[in-house]
């Protein structure tokens, strides 16, 4: 077992709670110096510039597939040279009728060095492999596939 921490940081700069008004501006603060500037998505009047809660997941989704992706191609003795994942969450009604990211779609595209022979079923086999024990995947309710080619 392994813990992972994350210290979330907010101050009220406001005079007050004003639902329209209060500021939704916080730091994701991670053990070794790491620091996000976080807001609430905004369509819920989050900062611009800030990652919001569900881009934050969906890039979670997105770096966790990756990594378990680079490290079944390196015991695979595969060489990765480059991985581009332009992932999408999407924010809808669930079955109970409450907004959640129901679906993550992952859209990765990765590069092998020359003398990699990576065929269309095995790139296949490596994605599915990289889902299976991707530990963020395992965590979620979101539906996540991995969309190639």
């Amino acid at each position: 077992m392994s813990e992972h921490t994350a210290v979330i940081r907010w101050q009220n700069t406001a005079s007050g709670m004003d639902p329209e008004t209060y500021p939704r501006d916080h730091r994701w603060e991670f053990e070794g110096g790491p620091v996000v500037s976080a807001s609430a998505a905004p369509a819920y009047r989050g900062g611009a510039g800030c990652v919001d809660p569900e881009e934050g997941l969906v890039a979670a989704a997105s770096s966790c597939h990756m990594l378990t992706f680079l490290a079944v191609a390196a015991k695979r003795r595969l060489v990765v040279q480059s991985y581009v994942d332009q992932a999408v969450g999407y924010l809808e009604k669930d079955a109970e009728g409450r907004l959640a990211i129901t679906r993550i779609e992952l859209r990765p595209v990765a590069t092998f060095a020359d003398g990699s022979q990576v065929g269309a079923e095995d790139l296949q086999r490596l994605h599915e492999a990289a889902h299976r024990n991707c530990f963020i995947a395992s965590s979620v309710r979101a539906s996540i596939t991995v969309k190639t080619g």
